[in-house]
């Protein structure tokens, strides 16, 4: 008895030898390697990595054009533009000011658009922003700039709340839409009256635009989701966004619908304008 114990206690601490190695040594050998220094040296870009995009792979790629202003004149409003249609099949961007309070901007779904986004956003301090875009395959493309700034961007309070009837007005859209190019895409740009108030000021809570959804409108009724903006904090108040938009054949308008995080409701119809005969387009432009 104890002879056979003996061995299968050696038997079992050899499986157990044979099972950590199997375990171990693939495991290892088959880690990622790790990601490239962040190229703008932000040192808050190890943690932000982790904790916005995981363990999905990332690379920094050039391809990915991330524009704003080198010194930030208004803190409150500062312009950034995330162009990443160099890449194919992008299903998803995020913009981050890497040293605000709430670091991420927002998150852009480009359903039946072109990559490409476009806002107003507030900046607490000289930061970098990155601008980072997800393809089909799940790999995240990054690139940013970096941006000199005076500061205080996110904790000043709105103007909107200098005027006695600005409740009156919350949730007003101005929007236009131009005609469709030769590649089929027609641009929209669109304001939103709304203090975005970061919630940074003592006694007043956070009151700010969620979610906004653009859907193409035709004969039919309702199409298809065009694009989503899960919008956040940092985004300027009274938000402007430009969008690249590539509605169905047949669209005649576009429905922009959304809400606040306090449960106030957006909705607006913009006419779409047929889109312009290339010879007219061409003539137009002294071609």
């Amino acid at each position: 008895m104890g002879g056979a114990f003996m061995i299968a206690g050696g038997a079992l601490r050899g499986l157990a030898a044979l099972m950590l190695v199997s375990i171990a040594g693939p495991s290892a050998a088959a880690a990622d390697p790790p990601d490239p220094p962040d190229p703008l040296g932000s040192v808050m870009w190890e943690a932000l990595r982790d904790q916005y995009f995981g363990d999905a792979p990332l690379r920094f790629d050039d391809r990915v054009k991330v524009s704003a202003p080198a010194d930030a004149e208004d803190t409150r409003a500062v312009p950034i533009a995330i162009d990443a249609s160099a890449l194919p099949d992008v299903v998803e961007i995020v913009a981050i000011a890497d040293l605000n309070p709430f670091p991420l901007v927002l998150r852009y779904h480009p359903h039946g658009a072109a990559a490409t986004i476009a806002t107003r956003i507030k900046i607490q301090q000289a930061t970098a922003v990155h601008g980072a875009a997800r393809t089909a395959d799940g790999v995240w493309h990054v690139s940013g700039v970096l941006v000199d700034a005076a500061g205080g961007g996110c904790s000043a309070p709105p103007a909107t709340y200098a005027q006695t009837d600005w409740a009156d007005h919350v949730g007003e859209v101005q929007a236009r839409a131009w005609p469709a190019r030769a590649d089929g895409t027609a641009r929209l740009r669109l304001r939103v009256r709304h203090p975005n108030d970061t919630g940074l000021v003592a006694g007043i809570p956070a009151y700010f635009i969620e979610t906004l959804s653009v859907r193409a409108h035709g004969a039919a009724g309702p199409g298809p989701e065009l694009a989503r903006i899960d919008s956040l904090e940092p985004v300027s108040e009274d938000p402007v966004f430009s969008l690249d938009l590539r509605p169905p054949p047949g669209s005649t308008a576009l429905t922009l619908s959304g809400r606040d995080n306090q449960g106030g409701v957006i909705a607006a119809t913009i006419p779409l304008p047929a889109p312009v005969p290339t010879a007219a387009a061409d003539r137009s432009l002294g071609q």
